[in-house]
């Protein structure tokens, strides 16, 4: 059981390089999740008596090319598992001929708005047949590693426009955060190919906290293809996922995959000192032209 959306690109809704912005992508995601939820009878409205909401654990989106300004393109999601404690829902966009311009994989939980508590799922009714076993073909997110506190960016205060309906720091504002870690420079002349958010705690109102940035340098991988090379574009989503099904066979974690297919990792840590406390760790990873 899927749900798709189509979207018209608007030049007010385009990055500096005239292509869908990952902040705006990862707004879609969230809302196209969110009406999916709903219409399946386990969105928020479903839990406004007992406290609860539906809160982003994890994030992956993995493209191989962008919607650029005046395209159209569609967004599905479905869910791909869904246990005790998290959902796994993931996603594909297609351009206007239908191609997989790329994927997202992302784990929800359900939160207690009360004690900020994981409240599980088991109290929601999710119908046997709204788990839909399509593919995702991009790996699942590699293991967190350590960034020396010395390693700091630069420091932000969250601010009122930072704050979402739960009161913490909106998904989409942590990844404007970390985009502006590049210069325009770094933008015009890179692609970023994979974005990994992991959130640990939340961030709030009025707290400073330090970004820190490690940047890792990968070998060089293949160029994103052009967006009328579609046959070629198809064929690479392909390929990719069968490397993954041998990657698995072959017990080569997704870190190490990572490292292989990519030229840059930068590495994003979070920290609130206030409160001496982690709050999102990510990964994003840059493409060479």
């Amino acid at each position: 059981m899927t749900l798709s959306q189509t979207f018209f690109l608007s030049a007010g809704e385009v990055n500096a390089e005239g292509q869908l912005s990952l902040p705006l992508l990862t707004a879609k995601i969230i809302d196209i999740a969110t009406a999916h939820a709903n219409s399946l009878g386990i969105g928020n409205p479903a839990m406004a008596d007992s406290g609860c909401g539906w809160v982003l654990s994890r994030l992956t989106i993995e493209m191989l090319d962008y919607p650029r300004v005046n395209d159209t393109y569609t967004l599905t999601t479905w869910i791909e598992d869904w246990n005790r404690h998290f959902s796994t829902r993931c996603f594909r966009i297609d351009d206007e001929n239908g191609t997989p311009l790329g994927y997202a994989r992302s784990i929800w939980m359900v939160m207690n708005t009360q004690t900020r508590d994981n409240a599980g799922l088991s109290h929601l009714h999710l119908p046997e047949e709204a788990v839909a076993p399509l593919p995702c073909p991009i790996p699942r997110q590699a293991r967190h590693t350590t960034i020396p506190a010395e390693l700091i960016d630069r420091g932000y205060t969250f601010r009122y426009t930072d704050i979402d309906f739960y009161r913490h720091v909106n998904t989409v504002r942590y990844v404007n955060l970390l985009l502006n870690c590049f210069t325009l420079d770094e933008m015009d002349t890179h692609s970023i190919r994979r974005l990994e958010l992991s959130f640990l705690h939340e961030g709030h109102y009025g707290h400073t906290v330090e970004i820190r940035r490690r940047i890792v340098p990968t070998p060089e991988a293949e160029p994103i293809p052009a967006k009328d090379k579609d046959i070629a574009a198809a064929e690479k989503i392909k390929a990719n996922e069968e490397k993954i099904k041998a990657d698995a066979e072959n017990g080569k974690d997704d870190a190490e995959k990572c490292k292989d297919n990519y030229s840059e990792r930068n590495e994003f840590l979070i920290h609130d000192p206030d409160l001496d406390r982690d709050l999102l760790y990510a990964r994003i990873i840059l493409l060479s032209p």
